[in-house]
């Protein structure tokens, strides 16, 4: 039965009794014509990009306009416009064609519009006006409010900015000046980012739905069932591999949330961990999904663009930060399961390895074969290309696995429509883009940022997280990067911050926006799933990821956390702060070996720092710190090893 249909259903059960059934009918059959509609519109998004990709190449303004085309369409008929309308809104049809007029509107006349770029006339004017206004309400129905304000404030800004004092403000731009720069240019609706989406970030949405449609995100869990199914603590254990395998084709915390924390939440639960726990490592975990190479939660593709860096370096960059961040949270579940005396999950429940891999071995192939291609040097669009090749053609090979004609259509579809609201999210932080574009803003809150800094570096990469969190908040990992890279790296750069690392540094911090409280979307949407207390499940999420927050100020003091320098330094200098990191979670678990004195603790926060501080004699000595501290907890431990409550690490 269809989502269109349980509608109908429920509208007809609340209405009065007195309801015609010609009524119920016209209202089933509307819903048909606009399901049927979103399908067609959902197809035509991947066919459209494939076509681009493989035949028909068009110019960047033409291929964009097309892409927004239809997923504006998509948007105003799969979202309505009231929370509350009962069956089809008409003005939901009125605004979807005219979303197509618009859009259009640049199609026909693209050749005018070039030669009368910076001299506008009235349609022009008119139909920008409308674009920019249908972007803001596409990201508003798809993604929510947060955007949407972002925008609308930097659109302001834009155009009052001569009312503002001091070094923030300009000298405004009319009304023409602001909508050539949104609708006219590649510098704002139809700029860099909603490129990104069409030529790169969308074929690895449709390489993720593929996957799923055959039954990959299963073989994952699966995987990380028989992996860690058997260890203290198993679910939660699950819960961080799963989310870590997962994030390599999910583009977004929440939608990890969703898909991993629907069994692994229950499972931690089950076996004794209390709902915020269990709630805040799903976030945390499926949160690290975002940085985890090599997708990245598809920013990695556009920090190629934005900085012009080889993608392959981006990944090896960002490779011991995400080692180091899972390292944290599994360490963290460990010692906590240690402590309380938590158990793995019964043998009938946990499948063997070599049944998983043998149903599955062709689901690794795909993602080995893509990763293979990119360290190859070849484009990102390429290497997708050839991971669902591999992926179609190795599926093949067995009956339960092959993809039928209707299989491989519903993944156009499902790709389609999982890629609009990225797309409009794109479209709107293109305006962000163009805005700082026009008025300078990145430079500006560079110069403020150095200003309250007084020079200090440190001061400046504090001011910083917390600004590029703020900026984060209930964002998409890919616009939350596009704003995160135009306004916050820059005041890194102008310090003195190399390019890259600057941005790595401010694209980690929004995105631990969606864990960090008040706007602490993965958490929030963890509890949900827990039935545990919203807050404190953000605030435990936080403590679980305190190592993700330190890492990034690290590795622009020490670049050899992004594989910059000797080999030899890279690999003492890894090996000391992941050391550090199961310090530091001991520390916070209150367990080693045993369950910790207070002393003993003490001496784990100061092995922590002096691991963590990348100089020989320090890190030896926080080495023989917590290298002793273990022996003496297991020589004297108070009672025997396995006891619960008091179990070895």
């Amino acid at each position: 039965m269809t989502k269109e249909r349980k509608q109908v259903e429920v509208n007809a059960a609340e209405a009065p009794e007195l309801m015609a059934e010609e009524k119920v009918f016209t209202y089933d059959k509307q819903n048909r014509v606009v399901s049927l509609f979103i399908q067609l519109g959902g197809a035509g998004i991947s066919l459209f990009i494939l076509a681009t990709m493989l035949f028909l190449p068009l110019p960047a303004m033409i291929q964009r306009a097309s892409i927004l085309m239809l997923a504006l369409f998509v948007i105003f008929l799969l979202y309505p416009m009231f929370k509350r309308n009962r069956a089809l809104n008409v003005l939901n049809w009125a605004w979807a064609i005219s979303a197509v007029v618009v859009c259009g509107y640049v199609l026909y006349d693209f050749q005018d519009l070039v030669y009368r770029m910076g001299d506008l006339n009235t349609l022009d004017m008119v139909f920008g006006g409308l674009c920019i206004f249908m972007v803001l309400d596409a990201t508003r129905r798809s993604i929510g409010w947060p955007l949407v304000v972002v925008t609308s404030i930097f659109l302001l800004y834009s155009r009052f900015g001569y009312l503002i004092p001091g070094s923030f403000g300009h000298r405004g731009y009319d009304l023409e000046r602001i909508i050539n720069q949104m609708f006219m240019t590649t510098e704002g609706i139809f700029g860099v980012p909603l490129g990104v989406i069409v030529t790169i970030v969308f074929l690895f949405i449709l390489f993720g739905t593929l996957l799923e449609k055959g039954g990959g995100g299963k073989f994952f869990i699966d995987l990380a069932i028989a992996m860690a199914g058997r260890l203290r603590g198993g679910p939660a254990k699950i819960c961080v591999c799963s989310s870590a395998l997962m994030g390599t084709i999910s583009g977004s915390s929440i939608a990890n949330v969703v898909t991993t924390g629907t069994f692994t939440i229950p499972l931690m639960k089950r076996i004794g961990y209390r709902p915020e726990f269990a709630a805040a490592v799903e976030a945390a975990a499926s949160t690290g999904g975002q940085i985890m190479p090599p997708v990245m939660g598809a920013a990695a593709f556009i920090m190629s663009e934005f900085t012009q860096t080889p993608y392959t370096t981006i990944i090896l960059m960002a490779t011991i930060p995400a080692i180091l961040y899972f390292l944290s949270i599994y360490m963290n579940v460990h010692f906590e399961a240690c402590r309380v005396g938590m158990k793995g999950l019964p043998e009938d429940e946990i499948p063997k390895k070599l049944d998983v891999l043998k149903g599955g071995w062709h689901y690794v192939l795909p993602v080995i074969s893509l990763i293979i291609v990119l360290m190859n040097g070849n484009s990102a669009a390429r290497s997708a290309f050839v991971g669902m090749s591999v992926l179609l053609v190795s599926s093949m090979i067995k009956k339960s696995t092959r993809l039928s004609l209707r299989d491989l259509s519903d993944v156009l579809i499902t790709a389609g429509k999982n890629s609009v609201g990225i797309i409009a999210a794109c479209a709107c932080a293109g305006m962000i883009v163009g805005v700082t574009s026009i008025t300078g803003l990145g430079v500006k809150l560079a110069t403020m940022i150095e200003y309250f800094s007084g020079g200090h570096l440190i001061i400046a990469l504090i001011l910083t997280a917390v600004a590029s969190i703020i900026m984060g908040m209930a964002l998409p990992t890919t616009p939350n990067y596009i704003v995160q890279a135009t306004v916050a790296a820059p005041a890194l750069m102008a310090l003195g911050v190399p390019m890259l690392t600057a941005h790595l540094f401010v694209f980690y911090f929004g995105v631990f926006a969606d864990i960090t409280p008040p706007v602490a979307l993965a958490s929030y949407t963890a509890s949900g799933i827990a039935k545990s207390e919203p807050m404190a499940t953000a605030l435990l999420s936080s403590r679980h990821v305190i190592v993700g927050f330190l890492v990034p100020i690290l590795f622009v003091y020490y670049p050899s956390l992004l594989m910059q320098g000797p080999v030899l330094d890279i690999i003492l200098v890894g090996t000391g702060t992941a050391l550090a990191v199961v310090a530091y979670s001991a520390a916070v678990a209150n367990f080693f070996h045993r369950k910790c004195l207070a002393w003993e603790r003490a001496v784990l926060l100061i092995s922590c720092l002096t691991l963590v501080y990348p100089e020989r004699i320090s890190s030896m000595a926080g080495l023989i710190l917590l290298g002793g501290l273990y022996l003496y907890q297991r020589s004297f431990s108070k009672v025997p090893i396995g006891v619960p409550g008091e179990a070895a690490a």
